[in-house]
Order: structure tokens, then C-alpha cells, then sequence
């Protein structure tokens, strides 16, 4: 199984909705948001893609009513898990977390197959040590707003093999959308 991790959209809806796209055209069954949507209707632009979207909040919530709104609506791709999640995706269990420094907490107990966060706005991939004597792969995928100075970047996984690949889009992405 194939999924899209991303993470810090801050309201960039056209890179969200492009990384998304691409991602599914190259595979995604899933995608993974590590938080910091900020307002709950930069998700809307998700439903149309047709993939099931597991979502977290972080330090940049926005309006947690709406947002748990949002993923009760029927024919709604959006799970909102809170501030956490631990999932089972590809028979590999997942744990996302906004956070860095709770994400190796997360990843040293050996509980989980893949950990996930964001915050960072930058892109990493690591494998960590754990308590078990073995390594639990570490994602942070960036910021897919491309916050300020930063690349918009998504992850793409491939669960099976448990190799990642990071992807950069263009920013102009946006600049385009809101020309149009």
C-alpha cells in the first residue's frame, strides 16, 4: 500500500489539493496529514480525490468544532483523530503526531512500524533505534504549504516495502490558482 504523508498545509489549499493529485495518480490508497490545517475547509478540497484522509491537529489548530464537523459529514474522506493517531494502514501500524520530539518518544517503544510528525517545515526521513533492538522509520514530510522559505514538500510511502521518497512542488502552484 502506497500513502501520501504531509503535513503543515497552513491554509495553502492549491498545494494541498496538488500534492494530493499527485500522489494519487502515482499510487496513494491513503494520505497521512501530521497537522497544522489551521481553518477545517482547506480539507474540503481533498473529498473530490476520493482517498481516505487521516488527519491530526498541531500547534495550528484552527477551529477543532469545525473540524470535528467536517469529518462526521456523510460521503466526508476526513477522519479527524485529535492530536494523535495510532492506525493500522497496509497491515503496518502508524502512529502520527504533530510533534518531533514526542514522534522518537513515539518511535523508541518499538510499538510501531512508522512513526509520523511534522512541525519542522523541513522534510526528514531516519530510522531510529528501539527498545526492542530494532529500527522504527522516522517521516517528517515538511511543510506541503511551503511556509515561507521552506520547499512545499509531501512524502510518498510505500508500506509494503517501507521506503519513502520525498517530493517537492512548485510553489507557483499557488501563485497560479489565485490568478485564475
Amino acid at each position: 500500500m502506497k500513502v501520501c504523508i504531509l503535513s503543515d498545509s497552513h491554509d495553502h489549499i492549491p498545494l494541498l489539493d496538488a500534492a494530493v493529485a499527485e500522489a494519487k495518480a502515482v499510487g496513494a490508497e491513503a494520505v497521512l496529514h501530521c497537522g497544522d490545517v489551521v481553518a477545517p475547509s482547506t480539507l474540503k478540497c481533498l473529498n473530490k480525490h476520493r482517498l481516505p484522509v487521516h488527519v491530526i491537529h498541531g500547534n495550528n489548530s484552527g477551529d477543532l468544532y469545525s473540524l470535528g464537523q467536517l469529518a462526521t459529514r456523510p460521503g466526508n474522506v476526513i477522519q479527524y483523530h485529535g492530536m494523535d493517531a495510532g492506525l493500522t494502514l497496509g497491515g503496518r501500524r502508524i502512529f502520527l503526531v504533530h510533534y518531533p520530539h514526542y514522534a522518537r518518544a513515539m518511535a523508541a517503544t518499538g510499538e510501531w512500524d512508522l512513526v509520523c510528525c511534522g512541525h519542522s517545515h523541513k522534510s526528514r526521513i531516519e530510522r531510529l533505534p528501539n527498545i526492542r533492538g530494532g529500527e522504527t522509520p522516522l517521516v517528517n514530510p515538511g511543510t506541503v504549504g511551503g511556509v515561507g522559505s521552506d520547499p512545499a514538500t509531501y512524502i510518498m510511502a510505500d508500506l509494503e516495502k517501507m521506503e519513502f521518497e520525498v517530493h517537492e512542488l512548485d510553489k507557483r502552484i499557488e501563485r497560479e490558482t489565485s490568478l485564475a
